[in-house]
């Protein structure tokens, strides 16, 4: 009997912890953002208006991408680096990578230099870093999306 509570206990754990993640998890918090004279900034600082699309309609994707629950973005500058993170958590499994890599990258299929933007889509997850591939701000966020979300 004790060890179907411990197990069970164990389960309860495991299972509220995989899927109680949040935007608010995902995002960076101040002590969290690398130094290098990083302020925050209002609204959204995308490289490409693609990445920036994206976010402020992603209503009209709906269809193809899946609804969006709740979504979040984070806005930064300093003198050599600047750009937008994006959060979007959808009520079912984002089912858009194909037509988010057409839309970011083009017939390239990848980042390029004139569209740097990555992505993580995990679950009901979904992360766009709108920044330059050796930002130090991208370095820090992807290190706490993945280690959140895998």
């Amino acid at each position: 009997m004790k060890f179907t509570f411990t197990l069970f206990t164990f389960f309860l754990l495991f299972t509220t912890n995989s899927f109680s993640q949040t935007l608010a998890d995902l995002k960076l918090k101040p002590k969290e953002i690398p130094k290098g004279g990083y302020m925050v900034s209002d609204g959204n600082i995308c490289i490409t208006p693609q990445a920036c699309s994206f976010y402020n309609d992603i209503e009209t994707y709906s269809n193809i991408v899946g609804t969006v629950k709740s979504k979040a973005i984070q806005s930064f500058k300093s003198k050599a680096d600047r750009g937008s993170i994006m959060y979007f958590e959808f009520d079912h499994v984002f089912k858009g990578d194909r037509f988010l890599q057409g839309l970011l990258w083009g017939k390239a299929g990848e980042p390029t230099p004139e569209h740097p933007e990555e992505y993580i889509a995990k679950g009901r997850f979904l992360v766009i870093w709108s920044l330059q591939p050796d930002s130090p701000l991208k370095e820090k966020s992807e290190t706490k999306v993945e280690a959140i979300l895998e």
